[in-house]
């Protein structure tokens, strides 16, 4: 956000601080530019956020970029609100700059992906950029999944509500308020919906061409489908590094989806039914189970969209699954899930990973290990001693903008190697049961 849009930000929330706490409106009118002006360069001048993590230490992007088998491949996936192919341009850019891939191709691939099971819908894109350091050698791919358009056609029935005919009727700033909270807040629901499944058929269609193909043998364009994983992948699998990142709800997504693989390799026919176009051999999906994949959540929701929902098909069974020796360990599906939640507590609609929410609400099969982020994202300001406030806003979107968040993705924190504005910035804290 630029200075003129946070000092509007704090105008408001001072007048609110006025009504809130009982000051008459004429004590108040000399809260205008100036006094706004004062508590956002002061917020500037002193930057106190603070960042802790809790949980293990992790090594980060860099660390499968300096391993000399396989390919990295990283997958973004978006949450509520529209989104369009190249949403993670900058994020890609400083993300870029910190792992020092100081080459990327000419233009990217862009596939509509597509699945036999809906073989008529738009799952919506997946834009593919490929970066390298020329220097040494060290290559990453990127994979932008764009799931909005199966949502876009459903919150369509709302655009009556932002047309001319009811939109002058608001103040400017409520009708604001209004476009957002039609195009953000369907979206969840929608989810617990119809559309869940092929939303999460676009997540397993990524998943796939992320595990199936490199860079060069990737479709330019057009509409395709990735038909599972084969003994010509198996080696691929085995050696490459994925590392996934989400925002918002699309931390559910991610989680639902790979639950949805989970119960797919071990039970193929509930999902595909009699479909047989879908390859899954046994070496393909041994290779699988060898994986540690982290999963980077920012702005988490796993605990808030747990609410209501079913359980998992397998849960509590951590031991059984994830240690060798354990009845079902070759029936897992990955070796270890890393999931690192970051959380602003000025956001509203993040949250932390509480102790035993893994064992309860997610799959034993995918061996999750938990490591919590609690970082202020928006500058927390203090309003000359009356209160301190934060813009809820930027609490919730400025994680893929954040020097940290991205250092900390790209080299993690408790290594050596992590960025030394992690050592300066950051508390860690290790957990151990």
């Amino acid at each position: 956000m630029n200075k003129y849009s946070n000092i509007c930000a704090v105008k408001t929330l001072l007048l609110f601080l006025c009504l809130a706490t009982g000051h008459l409106l004429s004590g108040c009118a000399s809260l205008g530019k100036g006094a706004a002006e004062a508590v956002l360069e002061k917020s500037e001048n002193e930057d106190s956020r603070q960042c802790q993590v809790w949980g293990q230490a992790f090594t980060g992007i860099t660390a499968d970029l300096a391993k000399k088998q396989g390919k990295t491949k990283v997958l973004f996936v978006h949450g509520v609100g529209d989104h369009t192919p190249g949403y993670t341009t900058q994020f890609l850019e400083k993300l870029a700059k910190e792992l020092n891939l100081n080459v990327r191709s000419e233009g990217q691939k862009n596939i509509d992906l597509n699945t036999p099971l809906f073989p008529d819908k738009d799952l919506g894109n997946l834009r593919v950029t490929h970066l390298l350091n020329e220097q040494n050698g060290q290559e990453l791919t990127f994979y932008e999944l764009t799931w909005s358009g199966i949502t876009r056609q459903e919150k369509a029935l709302l655009n009556f509500d932002t047309s001319g005919e009811y939109d002058f009727r608001r103040a400017r700033i409520n009708g604001m308020l209004k476009k957002f909270s039609n195009d953000t807040g369907p979206d969840p629901i929608i989810y617990l919906g119809q559309s869940r499944v092929p939303i999460l058929a676009a997540y397993a269609q990524s998943f796939c061409w992320m595990a199936t193909q490199d860079w060069g043998e990737l479709p330019s364009s057009g509409k395709h489908a990735c038909l599972g994983l084969n003994d010509s992948n198996a080696d691929r699998i085995a050696n490459d590094n994925y590392v996934i990142i989400s925002h918002s709800l699309g931390s559910r997504i991610v989680m639902d989806g790979m639950q949805r693989i989970a119960s797919l390799l071990a039970n193929p026919e509930k999902h595909l039914g009699s479909i047989k176009q879908y390859t899954l051999s046994t070496k393909a999906i041994a290779a699988l189970q060898s994986k540690h994949i982290p999963f980077f959540m920012l702005s988490n929701q796993l605990p808030m969209l747990q609410l209501g929902r079913e359980l998992p098909e397998v849960a509590g069974q951590e031991a059984s699954y994830c240690y060798p020796g354990g009845a079902n360990y070759k029936k897992r599906m990955l070796k270890e899930t890393e999931i690192v939640a970051f959380s602003d507590p000025n956001d509203l609609l993040s949250y932390g990973i509480p102790p035993g929410f893994s064992e309860k609400y997610i799959d034993s099969r995918l061996c999750a290990k938990i490591t919590n982020v609690n970082i202020n994202i928006a500058k927390v300001m203090d309003a000359f001693g009356m209160a301190d406030l934060a813009n809820p806003m930027q609490a919730h979107v400025g994680y893929d903008q954040d020097d940290r968040v991205i250092a900390m993705i790209a080299r993690g924190i408790g290594n050596p190697g992590a960025s030394p504005l992690i050592k300066q910035r950051c508390e860690f804290v290790k957990e151990v049961k």
